[in-house]
């Protein structure tokens, strides 16, 4: 039962965020609730991968160490994705510079470099939604 719950638990925040560009309501909201979906998105993929361990292991097998294994597996993939994150955008931001005489390019290696982020927070087994 907690592994569906974990499944259907993330909202998707598109309709509203349509809505609040319809209205052009505050900027910092729009960025907040934006902001908020990203690691409700993170948390859902970490429950998830939890209770279906929980679920494979049996629930009158858990121990609390398997709890406290489950929140330190939630902080170190949501740091661990943040982390790839900024190490790759720092390394965009570097490759960038060296593009000046070539500006065609630049949309492209920003594209490339995100996605590379992302394959490798999911590589690493981080959270790609937050690199």
């Amino acid at each position: 039962m907690f592994l569906f719950g974990s499944l259907i638990s993330a909202v998707d925040p598109v309709a509203v965020l349509a809505v609040f560009e319809e209205i052009q309501v505050n900027e910092i909201l729009y960025i907040v609730v934006f902001g908020e979906s990203l690691l409700n998105d993170a948390v859902t993929v970490v429950l998830y991968h939890l209770f279906e361990s929980y679920t494979e292991m049996g629930l009158k097998n858990i121990i609390y160490q398997d709890v406290l294994a489950g929140l330190a597996n939630f902080f170190v993939v949501a740091l661990g994705g943040t982390v790839i994150g900024v190490i790759w955008g720092l390394a965009t931001g570097f490759v960038t510079k060296f593009t000046n005489e070539v500006r065609v390019i630049e949309p492209i290696f920003i594209f490339v470099m995100a996605y590379l982020a992302y394959l490798n927070a999911e590589i690493f087994h981080m959270s790609g939604i937050l690199a």
